[in-house]
């Protein structure tokens, strides 16, 4: 299939000078049209199918600035070559900031010819590739869309089955009749639900490419409070925090993290099964983010771990080397403070 022949509409109010522009460009292989003021410009131009625009300056009643101002308002206006009889620049200048893409002084001779198919050819060029750069930018953008889309579906299926799986181990701890089986089984749920939420945080946000920590660990730790109080334990568990956004693949390591914790302050620092549990997320002046989970319970047993680490304690110490850091447990007078720092820029989305 051969090329599309490319129309070139011409504005001006002298008539010989448009059958010239006629030839002249015929020869190249233009489709030339000729009005000869502004309205009929204007009107041809928004009916379509017009690739460049060659638009005098002086139009008898009206100057081409005019008209200029007026494509800006059109959508998809074709490129306008300025032409003018007159070697002030200023006019040249005004033309190019009010729109047009180029602009040619009218002489006579040979000159005109060349400097005008010139200007005309590069002012279609440069529209096409603004029109193939527009057109791959909506593909990209709608391509953007569709995978933001799918991304939060597959977060969304995730969650629900996520979900599932926690109320299939619940039922299954429910009719365990052996303590130990049951509480290792509320655990199991409790970290089954940490990724669960995550992804459920995933498909509710605007971007899916980080997580609002200190929202996504609310959600969590009120998630433990309640399950831990259904099964007759009764700390008070608080959180504060300050919104931090994260990576997706580190906020749930820092869930694992605040689940583990948690889990183990409220299985053992109360043995009388009331007190208060504080879960704090802050940004420190160097940029760095401070977790810390704390009690005012029986204390941790001086070997510089807290009670009770056996696989939760591995999980804490493999979800902290996943972030580059580590956890410090410190010995108070009452109760235990257990800190985990996060350097800024592993924080950063």
């Amino acid at each position: 299939m051969s090329p599309r022949q490319l129309t070139v509409l011409y504005i001006d109010d002298d008539p010989a000078l448009g059958r010239l522009v006629q030839r002249i460009l015929a020869r190249k292989g233009y489709a030339v049209e000729h009005v000869g003021h502004a309205e009929a410009g204007l009107a041809r131009i928004r009916a379509g199918g017009v690739d460049a625009v060659i638009l005098n300056h002086d139009l008898g009643t009206s100057l081409g600035l005019n008209l200029l101002a007026q494509l800006a308002e059109v959508e998809g206006a074709p490129p306008v070559v300025y032409v003018t009889a007159s070697s002030e620049l200023a006019i040249a200048v005004q033309g190019l900031k009010a729109g047009a893409v180029d602009y040619v002084v009218k002489t006579i001779g040979e000159d005109f010819e060349i400097l005008l198919t010139a200007a005309l050819e590069q002012s279609v060029e440069r529209a096409r590739l603004m029109r193939a750069k527009e057109e791959a930018e909506r593909e990209v953008r709608a391509a953007r869309d569709r995978a933001i889309v799918l991304l939060a579906e597959v977060n969304h299926r995730v969650a629900n089955s996520l979900s599932l799986v926690s109320s299939l181990v619940r039922m299954q701890a429910s009719s365990v009749q052996d303590a130990g089986a049951r509480a290792a089984l509320a655990e199991t749920q409790a970290r089954i639900t940490a990724i669960g939420n995550l992804h459920r945080s995933l498909y509710t946000s605007d971007d899916v490419r980080t997580v609002d920590l200190a929202a996504y660990l609310d959600t969590l730790v009120r998630e433990l409070g309640h399950s831990m109080s259904s099964a007759g334990r009764t700390p008070d568990v608080r959180f504060e925090a300050v919104p931090i956004q994260m990576k997706p693949d580190r906020a749930v390591s820092i869930g694992m993290i605040v689940t583990e914790l948690v889990t183990n302050a409220i299985k053992y620092a109360y043995p009388e099964g009331t007190g208060e549990i504080r879960v704090s997320l802050a940004r420190e002046s160097d940029g760095s983010t401070i977790l810390v989970v704390a009690d005012d319970g029986v204390g941790w047993s001086g070997q510089g771990r807290a009670t009770g680490t056996g696989l939760g304690g591995k999980i804490v110490g493999a979800m902290a080397r996943s972030l580059g850091t580590g956890i410090e447990y410190a010995q108070q007078p009452r109760g235990t403070r257990v800190t985990m720092r996060i350097a800024e820029e592993e924080a950063a989305a």
